[in-house]
């Protein structure tokens, strides 16, 4: 564990962070002192838009006297915000300072992270209204690029990218419409999750096409992302997009790779990969093709143009109407207040017809059935992340052509409802971060982050803008039971990636930990299906070891999740290999006349994979627990 001089970590990822605290080798006060000397330090003003004075942030330090860290997934963990997202009792400008407004409670993510033991430090600097691709159209001042000032840092999401990039945070709240949680990410060496549309509210979220927005997350390695995402996801009643969403395998195998053949990504044709003359760029890209079919992935070349006319419309059609619909009002009372470029942009929604919406709504239905070609042929398709960068005197000089440019492989993305991850893709010869995107289907996110960490690792060796190394991929540290939480065991069908786990999910439920039961149990096949359904029975000899995974599920939900358990299922106390006993399926000891013992398997799951090898058509994934 690698600490400075003072006593703080030397780096803010989660693991690191979390792995220090619970071996007591720093304090949470610690790290956020460091925190603050960072920021104090860091020769850039303009990432900021409000940072947080000492008292405000220790309040929430305070918060967590006398809790173990072992007790919150995101203990002491500190975070920045971009300024579209509210934060109870701290404007919320937009970059835009005649819009701000003081929300009295937090967008939802916000809440989860806090609740979850994560520290807010500050508000960060954004593209006005979260419009454009480069990160320095804002009265706070142009953002700079974390490794280079002389470029752009990528945006909207520019100060939430660089805090993380430049070690000030260990992770950032941004958003992504067309790209505005990926580019930044790409140009500051940082993993960008944008999640599928409604995994993530955005209840408290400054609208820019609210059909459109997600809540993005910038991170120092998948891992770290992966964790975020499990504790800010969940269905929203007050959010009108959100969805109770799954979690969708990318491939055969929920981990992509490591079996040859196993996955199959697509590639842009050549003639449709477009870099601007940036031959760096273009050559980090092919370079990518080659390691992730070194890492046992299959290359195939789609036709991409279905998703690069998608692409044009979201600025050439009537999606623009939706930016105006967002703050049209305020730009008519307030010209002068919304910066130029993003004045010219919005304003540019007054004019289209109620009809052209319609034609743009068809034209988008008819590429998104163009492009499944695409999609029957591979699991997901990788692309650049952008195809060069640019410096911020040329983005002044030419902002609206420019700004299209970078759009190129991300404007799809949330048109037709996908999922993506930006990864770290290796360095320019002038040093300049390079970034590849993995694209996959709606609720991939999950399956696109573990095929991105070792992508990651082969890319690049150090995190952001710093020198530190970036380490070895390790397992998640342990996520520990939330507060109003209850843990429930599943040992069939609500397991993690098989069919009824979205019951779980959609509920706000996290996984706790893959386990065993106590050796007192026996299990069977239930009789009758499909659905088909195993059942565990406890036994006063001969029994056996079975594998289970324990979920924490929020306490107001449980009932709903109980009261849909079919007979002669039911919840009881199961204990664990460790001894502990939580409530979890058993079965009613009538259940199993008829049934077949599958004890032997240790596990429905390999009692699933013995009968698809011995009957490939037959179906047996579907029925609880």
């Amino acid at each position: 564990m690698s600490t400075l001089p003072d006593g703080s970590p030397e780096n803010l990822s989660i693991a690191h962070l979390l792995h220090g605290y619970r071996s007591r080798r720093f304090t949470v006060s610690q790290v956020i002192e460091s925190v603050f000397a960072r920021v104090a330090a860091f020769p850039d003003p303009a990432v900021w838009i409000t940072r947080l004075s000492r008292d405000e942030v220790f309040r929430h330090v305070t918060a967590l006297a006398g809790r173990d860290p072992e007790s919150l997934p995101l203990y002491g963990i500190p975070f920045v915000i971009k300024d579209n997202i509210d934060l109870a009792g701290v404007a919320t400008t937009a970059a835009c300072p005649e819009f701000a407004y003081t929300p009295t409670q937090s967008a939802t993510v916000v809440e989860k992270l806090i609740a979850a033991g994560a520290i807010p430090i500050a508000k960060t600097n954004l593209d006005q209204f979260a419009t454009g691709l480069v990160g320095v159209r804002s009265p706070y001042g142009a953002c700079h690029n974390s490794v280079d000032a002389r470029f752009i840092p990528g945006g909207s999401s520019s100060g939430s990218a660089v805090a993380v990039a430049a070690g000030l945070a260990s992770f950032s709240l941004g958003t992504d419409t067309a790209g505005s949680g990926r580019v930044p990410a790409g140009f500051n060496n940082l993993i960008g999750l944008k999640p599928s549309i409604g995994r993530l509210s955005t209840s408290g979220v400054v609208p820019a096409c609210r059909s459109l927005d997600c809540v993005s997350i910038f991170a120092l390695t998948a891992e770290d992302a992966a964790q975020v995402l499990d504790v800010a996801e969940g269905y929203d009643a007050a959010d009108v997009y959100s969805r109770r969403l799954g979690n969708t395998p990318v491939g055969k195998h929920a981990l992509g790779i490591g079996t040859a053949g196993a996955l199959r990504f697509g590639v842009p044709r050549p003639d449709q990969l477009e870099f601007f003359g940036d031959s760096d760029y273009a050559e980090l890209f092919a370079a990518t093709v080659q390691r992730l079919e070194s890492l046992g992935a299959t290359r195939v070349e789609i036709d991409f143009a279905p998703f690069l006319d998608a692409a044009r419309l979201l600025y050439e059609g009537p999606w623009v109407a939706e930016r105006y619909a967002a703050v049209g009002a305020f730009l008519e009372r307030r010209p002068a207040a919304v910066y130029p470029v993003t004045r010219q942009i919005i304003a540019g929604g007054r004019t289209p017809h109620a009809y052209e919406a319609f034609q743009a709504q068809y034209r988008l239905l008819a590429l998104k059935r163009a492009s499944e070609t695409a999609w029957s042929q591979v699991d997901l398709i990788l692309t650049p992340t952008a195809g060069t960068i640019y410096t911020i005197d040329a983005v002044l000089a030419e902002p609206l052509r420019l700004n299209a440019t970078l759009g190129r492989y991300t404007n799809f993305m949330n048109l037709f409802d996908l999922a993506g991850v930006a990864v770290p893709g290796g360095f320019r010869r002038d040093g300049l971060p390079f970034g590849i995107s993995l694209i996959g289907p709606l609720a991939s996110e999950r399956a696109l982050l573990r095929i991105a960490s070792p992508l990651h690792r082969a890319a690049v060796k150090t995190l952001g803008a710093l020198q530190t190394p970036l380490p070895a991929a390790v397992a998640a540290s342990s996520p520990t039971l939330a507060p109003n939480h209850s843990p429930i065991a599943v040992c069939g069908a609500h397991m993690e990636g098989l069919p009824l786990n979205p019951q779980l999910r959609e509920r706000g439920a996290y996984l706790l930990q893959r386990t065993q039961s106590a050796a007192a149990y026996r299990l069977y096949a239930l009789a009758g299906g499909p659905p088909f359904r195993p059942g565990m029975i406890r036994v006063t000899s001969g029994g056996a070891p079975i594998e289970v995974e324990v979920w924490a599920i929020p306490t107001e939900h449980l009932g709903s999740f109980v009261a849909g358990i079919p007979a002669p299922l039911g919840i009881g106390k199961l204990e664990l290999a460790d001894g502990t006993r939580v409530p979890g399926f058993i079965c009613e000891g009538l259940g199993v006349e008829g049934a077949t013992d599958i004890t032997h398997y240790g596990g429905w799951r390999a009692y699933l994979q013995r009968e698809s090898e011995r009957a490939p058509n037959t179906d047996r994934t579907a029925g609880p627990p």
